[in-house]
């Protein structure tokens, strides 16, 4: 078929402006700065414009700021204007953009590419596999990992109605039938103004596990309050200043439960955010990583928060699993089945996939009464059992039954 001359003269307009665009953000340095408290907003930006460079954002969690510089003058951040000990600044980090997402590698069912998701367009996701997790679900609507903990064990007494969840991720699929009644609102500070939408399909995935609630397919708390919070696009990729921000959006809307199915590098900005969101009583659930020969990933390697590695089927760690002595708890994460943009469900494996069963473990027991990250690490160690063979550093306390999980002695109407 012939391609009209028109429309061959946008698509190289298009082209040109994408390689234009390519060759400007490689011109700018992304950074993170972290300043004194005492230093106020108006401060930060001076002392950053002094340097030639221009405030993107403030990052108030963590009194710091997201900042660009032309590559030429990188040599500026360490002269006089713009260092460590100068102008009240405590520490610069390099804010590359990267890949977060912590799961399997693909020949074991791990995400389909955007492309391959963009051509699926609205339609049913299929199951990985031969339809068997579909079927599964028509049967028994929950899946393996679900039983596995034991959640059902738990709704006699709370299914984790009012206790709010925020997934920080790639977005989540509000329409799904199975998670459009839990829904409640978000945030995207991948792009900040821009819709909360899963163009990928793993945030919507961990979404399922915590609160799906339909006849098809029901999550750990199939009550709970979910808000999306879009720290990665729809590649899975973010930054030091995304992850911060939507930290810092979930403790400005009171979330109770944060799940962090992501890892990354250690970062003392992230640390410092991290410590700011538990500080205000906000417990955070994060994945070891799934890489054996590699350390805890952060944020799960930081003190407070609970660290997840991965199991199998057969309660045996998952080959992939990283493991540590930063581990909380192990939590099923191979081949788990959930929800899928566009309304279907596919199984996927990693320990992105193991924590969402803790994070909503932790909704059961915040609406159990438990409250902050202590008080809702100490009944989820009380309410866990070590697996037979495995090390304390591949599964710290052990699995957590949900059927455990006891009521605080306080009035759990309060939240």
């Amino acid at each position: 078929m012939m391609i009209p001359r028109w429309s061959k003269v946008f698509l190289a307009a298009v082209l040109m402006a994408a390689a234009g665009a390519a060759k400007a953000a490689s011109n700018e340095v992304s950074k993170v700065i972290l300043f004194d408290p005492g230093v106020s907003a108006e401060q930060r930006v001076a002392a950053v414009e002094r340097s030639g460079g221009k405030v993107v954002r403030q990052l108030a969690l963590v009194d710091g700021v997201e900042a660009v510089f032309p590559a030429f003058q990188l040599a500026s951040l360490k002269g006089p204007a713009l260092a460590k000990g100068r102008s009240g600044i405590k520490a610069i980090e390099l804010n590359e953009k990267r890949n977060w997402l912590v799961v399997a590698a693909p020949s074991f069912g791990a995400m389909p590419s955007i492309g391959d998701f963009l051509k699926r367009g609205a339609a049913p996701a299929p199951s990985v596999g031969p339809g068997t997790a579909k079927a599964d679900a028509a049967a028994d609507p929950r899946p393996w990992g679900v039983q596995r903990v034991g959640a059902q064990a738990a709704w006699g007494r709370t299914m984790g109605a009012g206790v709010r969840v925020a997934v920080l991720d790639t977005g989540i699929d509000a329409t799904h039938p199975a998670l459009k009644a839990n829904y409640k609102g978000g945030f995207n500070s991948a792009a900040e103004g821009g819709d909360v939408k899963d163009g990928h399909g793993h945030g919507t995935h961990v979404a399922g596990t915590i609160a799906a609630g339909s006849k098809d397919i029901v999550g750990v708390a199939p009550q709970a309050s979910l808000y999306a919070v879009k720290v990665l696009d729809d590649e899975g990729n973010g930054t030091y200043a995304s992850i911060i921000k939507g930290l810092e959006w979930a403790v400005e809307n009171r979330m109770q439960v944060v799940n962090m199915s992501l890892g990354g590098p250690a970062s003392e900005a992230l640390e410092a955010a991290v410590k700011k969101t538990l500080a205000a009583g906000v417990v955070i659930v994060a994945a070891a990583g799934t890489d054996p020969e590699a350390p805890v990933s952060a944020p799960a390697l930081y003190d407070g928060v609970i660290a997840v590695s991965a199991s199998a089927k057969d309660d045996s760690l998952a080959f992939f699993s990283t493991t540590g002595p930063e581990v909380d708890f192990i939590a099923p994460g191979h081949q788990v089945t959930s929800t899928w943009p566009g309304g279907g469900t596919n199984s996927i494996s990693g320990t992105s996939m193991a924590t969402p069963h803790v994070a909503g473990l932790a909704v059961l027991a915040v609406a159990m009464g438990h409250r902050g990250p202590a008080g809702v690490t100490a009944a989820l160690q009380r309410a866990s059992k070590p697996i037979a063979g495995l090390k304390p550093e591949q599964q710290g306390s052990g699995m957590i039954d949900a059927g455990a999980l006891r009521p605080a002695a306080v009035n759990i109407a309060m939240r």
